[in-house]
């Protein structure tokens, strides 16, 4: 199954809080939101890829409890970007003072930023393109580093502001730069 994309815009273009209510009301759906308000509506992941996301979330959350540089969430977080779109990236870290800065109200709700880091895992059923698309999105609202990791070709793409995506085959590990230093993700076990 893949993402179903629903544009509601003829008949309701709904706001923020209209949006937060509507996932709140309907927890057992997965719903993103693209800047041009269009409601995409996510299937669930299947075991090898929800298993592949644990893994690496749990990596990133070591580094993270070790080095108190921010917070690392998980893909149940939804983030709205300043574009308008509500996204909720696999695996993502917003650095320490950006978190601390939000209200305790805003944390508590859709975060009101871009994530500094974000993972998506392509599964079997993702469009490559769509999910690209979103990586550049990311980049354009102020990721600094986003990693698209695609299991069944052993890529990853590496995302930064103002460079050329680059493209590992195989790697076994990915260095989190100066965005997550000093954290190196053991990728080996993805593949």
């Amino acid at each position: 199954m893949t993402a179903l994309t629903l544009n509601l815009n003829s008949v309701i273009k709904l706001t923020r809080e209209q949006f937060y209510q509507l996932c709140k009301e309907n927890p057992d759906l997965k719903l993103e939101r693209n800047a041009e308000g269009e409601l995409i509506i996510m299937p669930p992941t299947g075991g090898e890829t929800g298993k592949s996301n644990s893994t690496i979330n749990a990596q990133i959350w070591f580094w993270n409890d070790q080095n108190q540089l921010g917070e690392v969430f998980d893909s149940s977080t939804g983030f709205t970007l300043p574009s308008g779109a509500d996204r909720s990236p696999d695996v993502s870290w917003v650095e320490k003072s950006r978190w601390d800065a939000l209200t305790k109200e805003q944390k508590e709700k859709f975060i009101p930023l871009c994530p500094d880091f974000v993972i998506e895992i392509l599964s079997p059923n993702d469009s490559l393109k769509k999910t690209q698309d979103k990586m550049q999105e990311y980049i354009e609202n102020g990721c600094r580093l986003g990693w698209l990791i695609n299991r069944k070709k052993q890529e990853v793409e590496i995302y930064r502001p103002g460079q050329d995506v680059e493209v590992l085959k195989s790697p076994q590990t990915i260095s989190g730069e100066n965005v997550l230093p000093g954290f190196v993700l053991n990728i080996q076990r993805i593949w």
